[in-house]
Parts: C-alpha cells; structure tokens; sequence
C-alpha cells in the first residue's frame, strides 16, 4: 500500500460524484470528533472524512517527487473516537491528509511527537492551529520570551508577565530574585518538571539535580501565594474566563483537587487573550494562565497555551462547537477555489 502511495505515476481522472477531503485529527485523550463533525461538508459540496489518532499511534512519510505528497500510517484508532465503519481493531489505516487539527500535546514528559510534526511541516499540510505555532510552543522559552516581549510594548499595568529567570544549564543556573521560587525544567506541561524552592540552599541543591541532566534548560520564577488562578479561553472570536481555587492545599492548583468556575470576561482578559493570539503568527486557539496574588490581587499572567488547551468539561459540548465552526472556516479558505 505505502509502494502504491508513493509510486511516481499520475493519478487517473477525476471519479464520478465529490470525493471526501481528509481531515486528521490529533487527539487520543477526549471527543469524537468524527461525530462531532458528522454530515460537515465544506463550502462546495464535499464531505469530511475524519481520521482520529494521537501523536504516539502514527507515523509520517512525505516526498516531494509523487503525486502522494504526504502518508500518514495510522497504527490506532483513537479509543476515544468512533472507528469508520467495516474497520477491524489493531489494523493500520493509510491516509493522505488534505489537513489537521491538532488537540493534544506534541511533546510530552513520555513521548516526544516532533519527528511527526517535523513530516507533517516538510509536506505543508494546512492546519489548525498553525503547525509552525505549534513547533514554537514545544519550546516553553520561545513562548515566554514572547510573553515577555509583550509587557514590555504594553506595558507592564496592561500585560503582567511574571518575573522568570532563564539558564540553559546548571552551569547558568544564576537566581537572583526573591524566594520561594519555583523552577520548571524543559518544557514539561500540567505540573510535570516543576518544583518548589524555600531558599539558596535548597536551590544549590537542585542545581546539583539539574547538573545530571546537561540538555535541559531551566527556568526560575518567585512563588506567588495566591488566592486563584485564571483561565482566559479564546476560540476564534469566542471567548471565556474561569477562575480556579485549589482545595487540598497543594500549591499546584492544576494538579489537585479544586473548584474552577466560569466569571466574566472583562475587557482587561479580552486584551490579553487578543495579544497572545497575535503570537507566531497567529494563533485560532489559545488559553492565557494567570495567578491572583493572595495578599494584594493583583493579576500576574504565567503562560500561554496554544491548540492543546484544555476544554472546561462543563462547556467542552459547546466549545467543540465552536472548534469545529472554526475548523470549517479554516478548512474552506485553505481547500475551497474562490472567485
């Protein structure tokens, strides 16, 4: 099947009738989406095929000289998602992507996904978000590089960025603000690689940790206490805040049990979610994080997320909605003739 993928004859004529454009989805963890966007057709006329998958179950050829392009190997079904009919559990599916919305995480603390990514970059495959936004945000420097780029041209009133400290290694590992502190190695997610430092004596000690892992890149940052965190969400013109307070008393709020309620989106969110989708170029989906200073509330903004962030699972029926309204916008400005 790959031979005949990637044989260098022409294909034949066009067939009777629209065939279905392909969309890839990238997400194993939640959703349906080859429900979600049942009977979806684009602008002219043709139907959605939908392939559901995630970053570990696939694999990416690409060339420049055959009429394939690109094939994508499917060696599983997201479990999440509804199979296509007549298919048999355990078989590989080959494709040919004509684009990709991309949910999940490429780079992971168990799984690095950007061999993957890299293929579906080489072949140019339109998606959603951008997938050069999404090479950028597997660097958690770039992201907040840029964050820090954008207090500084608004102004620190306007867009509060944290205080960060970056080394590339133990070597530079030079922390000269205020303790506590919390250090984040690599560019791990969810609470992954992130640890709580009371004082240049344990931080002397974590250096020593960090030494032993000499291609990793640290960043430092005060330990804030707080009172909540927010969430200001923003999907195409869509968008929403929660705020999340903890309740086991772990200073990881996104890690332990807590209470996140939907409050209002003021125009002060709406600007900061704006100025973030302005990043690399663009970005369709987007989660801005920030923390609520205990003693003062005042309003910190930690990171941003890009076409992973998570879904409110009290909203996520509604917001996949406006995902894939979204997703069929994009869709038929990149596969549909105009004019």
């Amino acid at each position: 099947m790959m031979r005949s993928l990637f044989s260098s004859r022409s294909e034949g004529g066009a067939g009777e009738g629209l065939p279905p454009v392909k969309l890839l989805v990238i997400q194993a963890d939640d959703y349906d989406w080859p429900v979600i966007l049942k009977g979806a057709t684009l602008a002219d006329g043709r139907p959605i095929a939908v392939y559901q998958t995630g970053w570990p179950d696939l694999h990416v050829h690409a060339s420049t000289y055959s009429s394939a392009r690109i094939c994508v190997e499917i060696l599983r079904w997201a479990q999440c998602a509804t199979p296509p009919d007549g298919h048999q559990a355990g078989k590989r599916i080959t494709m040919q992507p004509d684009f990709v919305l991309i949910r999940n995480e490429v780079k992971t603390p168990n799984f690095d996904g950007r061999s993957r990514l890299d293929g579906l970059l080489f072949a140019g495959v339109p998606a959603m978000n951008s997938l050069e936004s999404i090479l950028l945000f597997c660097e958690r420097p770039a992201v907040q590089g840029h964050l820090h780029r954008l207090e500084r041209k608004m102004g620190e009133a306007e867009f509060p960025v944290v205080k960060q400290h970056f080394c590339s290694s133990s070597k530079t590992l030079m922390y000269g603000y205020t303790f506590p502190a919390v250090v984040k190695v690599g560019s791990a997610h969810a609470g992954a690689g992130k640890m709580k430092i009371m004082d240049h004596r344990q931080m002397s000690d974590f250096r020593s940790v960090l030494e032993m892992m000499p291609d990793e890149h640290c960043m430092v940052e005060p330990f804030i206490e707080s009172q909540g965190d927010l969430r200001i969400q923003k999907i195409g013109t869509h968008y929403r805040a929660f705020k999340r307070i903890g309740l086991s008393g772990d200073w990881k709020t996104n890690t332990c049990t807590s209470v996140m309620d939907e409050i209002e989106c003021t125009q002060r969110y709406r600007r900061w979610a704006d100025a973030a989708a302005e990043m690399f170029g663009g970005l369709d989906i987007l989660t801005v994080d920030a923390i609520i200073e205990a003693d003062t509330g005042k309003e910190l903004i930690l990171e941003v997320n890009g076409t992973s962030s998570g879904l409110h699972p009290d909203k996520a029926q509604e917001d996949n909605g406006f995902i894939k309204d979204l997703l069929l916008e994009k869709m038929n400005a990149a596969l549909c003739r105009t004019g």
